[in-house]
């Protein structure tokens, strides 16, 4: 018994020991971990409530649109992309209010609006999409190279006949019209053969002359 209790005791003196030594730094370790924890889930909380937020706020942005509310669709659209550009309601906001601005010929409002769409969005489709209409006004205010620029930059195959399409125009406003007609080709090509749009490039082609192929 007496052994026994000895053991123990020094069991007890090494756990002490290492406990003076390292204790601290075992406290300090289990406090960050709680901390990281607690962080975590307040920013998951967080993002949760700020999504449905920007929903709420994105819903009042699509009802003022379709009422021709214009105050009210720029209030919205202001307040998501300054108090919730973090969820993905800002770039689609973004993308309304561009459209909104250009309607109303205030271009450079609409070239700036989809500028900040295409930087901040995470979704590839939106990104192609903000990337295409931001040629289309750039072409409308006549700069033309940086509509090349900005149609020559990565893009899904979902819009590479659409990013072709829009390149032939800008080319055609420049007067290259052998280019123009090679980009009107390359888009023709890419369209599947039932795409209403295959027509209209087609007549694009006919224009310049010769077949589409």
């Amino acid at each position: 018994m007496a052994t026994y209790d000895l053991d123990e005791q020094e069991r007890l003196d090494e756990l002490k020991a290492w406990w003076k030594r390292w204790g601290n730094l075992v406290m300090t370790a289990l406090a960050v971990m709680i901390a990281a924890g607690a962080g975590w889930r307040y920013w998951q909380n967080r993002e949760v409530t700020q999504s449905l937020e920007a929903a709420t706020v994105y819903e009042k942005l699509t009802q003022s649109l379709a009422a021709n509310d214009t105050k009210g669709t720029r209030e919205a659209g202001a307040m998501l992309i300054e108090q919730y550009k973090g969820t993905a309601y800002a770039p689609r906001a973004a993308l309304l209010l561009a459209k909104v601005n250009a309607a109303a010929n205030d271009l450079k409002s609409a070239q700036s609006q989809l500028e900040w769409a295409a930087a901040h969005t995470k979704e590839p489709a939106l990104k192609d999409l903000a990337h295409l209409r931001l040629a289309g006004v750039q072409l409308d205010q006549k700069q033309y190279d940086a509509a090349l620029k900005t149609l020559a930059g990565t893009h899904s195959d979902a819009f590479a006949f659409r990013f072709e399409d829009l390149r032939g125009d800008v080319l055609m406003a420049q007067g290259k019209r052998d280019e123009a007609r090679s980009a009107y080709q390359a888009a023709y090509t890419k369209m599947e053969a039932d795409n209403p749009y295959r027509s209209i490039v087609e007549l694009k082609l006919d224009a310049l002359g010769g077949e589409a192929k």
